[in-house]
């Protein structure tokens, strides 16, 4: 069996985030034939199409390089003041121009939110940006996993068993997905 390789992308830049938790914790179960890439990132410049041109800015490009790295893409996602972070819509925008091969145009991709009161609106502006990308959603490893901020331990890992099991299920969905 060959390697899936996953970028894994927290919308949260808070240190001790659920959604970055959840996503640290579904890669550390994630099991032999599978391979996590968490994306940090730096400070974007603000989106500019005029900018969208070569060269990119760094921090862009180094971005569109590890999404075409990689066979898919599982976010982690918060919602704020009823939609997506700007810094991370931000980010998203400086992926959609990408139309080349390996980019989310086409690439497997899904998302949880840990969020104890969930991100409706968030998911549903995340789900017509990434319509716009060209991203393939894969809605079985899409879900809401609501997590108490209580229950992130100090290694930044989940402690809550019944959490961890949920978000390493959805890493597996898209595993499967991807698999075919």
């Amino acid at each position: 069996m060959s390697t899936t390789e996953l970028l894994l992308i927290s919308g949260s830049l808070r240190e001790r985030s659920t959604n970055t938790a959840a996503l640290r914790t579904a890669a550390a179960n994630a099991g032999p034939g599978i391979t996590t890439h968490h994306y940090t990132g730096a400070a974007f410049p603000q989106f500019d199409p005029d900018e969208d041109t070569d060269p990119l800015p760094e921090s862009v490009a180094e971005l569109r390089a590890r999404i075409h790295a990689v066979d898919a893409v599982l976010l982690a996602v918060p919602e704020y003041a009823g939609g997506l972070p700007g810094s991370f819509k931000n980010l998203i925008d400086w992926t959609i121009a990408d139309d080349s091969p390996g980019s989310l145009n086409g690439k497997p991709l899904a998302w949880i939110n840990a969020a104890e009161r969930g991100a409706e609106k968030a998911h549903a502006a995340l789900r017509e940006v990434l319509g716009y990308a060209g991203s393939v959603i894969v809605e079985q490893a899409c879900a809401q996993v609501p997590i108490a901020h209580e229950s992130v331990g100090a290694d930044g890992l989940l402690t809550d068993p019944a959490a961890s099991e949920r978000v390493t299920a959805v890493l597996h969905a898209l595993v499967a997905a991807v698999r075919g």
